[in-house]
């Protein structure tokens, strides 16, 4: 049974936003790897120039929180990705 043009064109309209919806997901993904890939790369240089970077770093985590102004908002989950991070730097420093 052929569906009513109506519901076809619905059905399109989902997939072609089901469609975006991923593919600005995996775009926003791919955005936050190259970036945190890159920073990662620019700090390690940094430290091999200017030893303490990593030091100064893990100091100012204690400042550092969450700005979400709604039930998300967690400033410690914040910290202990900054803590995490620093921890990667300084184990790929050997």
């Amino acid at each position: 049974m052929a569906q009513a043009p109506h519901i076809r064109e619905a059905a399109a309209a989902q997939s072609t936003l089901g469609d975006s919806l991923l593919e600005s997901g995996a775009e926003a993904r791919h955005r936050e790897l190259a970036t945190e890939h890159m920073l990662f790369q620019t700090l390690v240089y940094i430290e091999k120039q200017f030893p303490g970077l990593y030091d100064h770093l893990e100091q100012s985590i204690a400042r550092l929180g969450d700005h979400a102004s709604d039930d998300t908002k967690d400033d410690e989950a914040v910290r202990d990705v900054a803590r995490l991070f620093v921890q990667s730097l300084r184990k790929s420093a050997g």
